[in-house]
């Protein structure tokens, strides 16, 4: 069966639009099957197939396992020029970044991809091209934060989906030995920075999913370089709380995340050895941690086959983000004078902490 002719067509953002009408198009989920089994011929450009695929992952996540694999070896004979590849990787990208719930998904596409796809032009392979487009968005975090909220809401998208490339993204050194990429620790430390440093409620939401998503695994990097980011990192939540002039609510999910943290980040075992796991001594390095748990109480991490709903049940939970939606608009009735002056009763674990925290920044303005 002959091999469609290339033709790469530019990046329309129209199309990468969640509302646009051809977002999903009708039918798309059966044209896609029929045109898979056919090896992409029915397809006229990569933008075309490629597009299609990630829609189909969109609606049926539970694919990934078995057709990735195919579409794999359907990109090295496609995807043969840098232009192409810069393609590629802009669709994910936007894929990950626009649509709710694929983050988790694009980051576990890319690492495959970077694995598996076998062009590596002078302009860089696969994941040194992600990198760089991620790097661009990086770049302009300080003023992204303090933008407004169609910018912040873009921002926040970026954020998360570089919390999962940081758990998902594997780099295989020349000996086998498998790590997390370093320069998105790092990138994710700074856009920490960011948010908390405009603590607006919707940045200090998207900081604290950030942190569920991957303070243990940052926080168990830090310590086995002997470092103490977290620390300094609860301590810019300290100072949000005591001084920032954000909502109550806001700072009550704060201090349920430092109340999180204080319980080793929900993590049942907290064992010496499991804290000297390695990639080289667990193979299960990556996969027992963070561990988050359902409405039920039911244990699960991104090893889970229903990591990505559950997980995104998880965020959703009014006790995580008590009175906000996702683009961080206040459902408490801020402003109404009846609701501003009571004091609504703490939990004892909250309490404990706000104390806890107003006492500790006491004795350090003493000293």
């Amino acid at each position: 069966m002959a091999k469609p002719q290339v033709v790469v067509a530019p990046v329309l953002m129209s199309k990468l639009s969640a509302n646009a009408p051809e977002f999903y198009p009708s039918g798309y989920s059966s044209n896609y099957t029929e045109s898979y089994e056919d090896g992409c011929e029915d397809y006229p450009t990569l933008s075309e197939y490629v597009q299609d695929f990630l829609n189909h992952l969109t609606e049926q996540p539970g694919s990934f396992e078995t057709e990735i694999e195919q579409f794999a070896e359907t990109l090295n004979g496609w995807v043969t020029t840098d232009d192409a590849l810069q393609e590629l990787v802009e669709l994910i990208y936007q894929q990950a970044t626009s649509i709710p719930n694929f983050s988790y998904m694009g980051a576990r596409l890319c690492n495959y991809l970077s694995h598996h796809l076998t062009i590596s032009p002078q302009s860089g392979n696969f994941r040194q091209l992600l990198l760089q487009r991620c790097r661009t968005e990086y770049e302009v975090k300080d003023q992204a934060a303090k933008g407004d909220e169609v910018t912040r809401k873009r921002f926040h998208a970026f954020v998360l989906f570089l919390g999962e490339l940081y758990l998902n993204l594997e780099i295989k050194g020349t000996n086998g030995q498998v790590t997390r990429a370093d320069i998105l620790q790092v990138g994710l430390r700074e856009l920490l920075n960011a948010l908390f440093s405009n603590p607006m409620d919707d940045n200090l939401i998207c900081a604290v999913k950030l942190l569920k998503l991957t303070g243990s695994v940052l926080e168990d990097a830090w310590k086995e370089k002997g470092k103490t980011d977290m620390e300094e990192i609860i301590q810019r939540i300290e100072n949000v709380v005591l001084d920032a002039n954000c909502s109550r609510d806001g700072k009550q999910m704060l201090l349920k995340l430092v109340a999180l943290r204080s319980s080793n980040w929900g993590r049942v075992h907290a064992t010496s050895t499991y804290r000297e796991a390695t990639p080289e001594n667990d193979p299960n390095y990556f996969m027992n941690e963070p561990t988050f748990y359902t409405s039920d109480g039911v244990p699960f991490t991104t090893a889970d086959p229903d990591y990505q709903e559950k997980y995104q049940e998880l965020l959703e939970r009014e006790d995580f983000f008590p009175d906000y939606e996702e683009n961080g608009t206040d459902l408490s009735g801020a402003g109404d004078p009846y609701l501003d002056d009571i004091d609504d009763e703490m939990d004892p674990e909250i309490e404990e902490a706000y104390e806890k925290f107003c006492l500790e920044s006491e004795r350090k303005r003493k000293q």
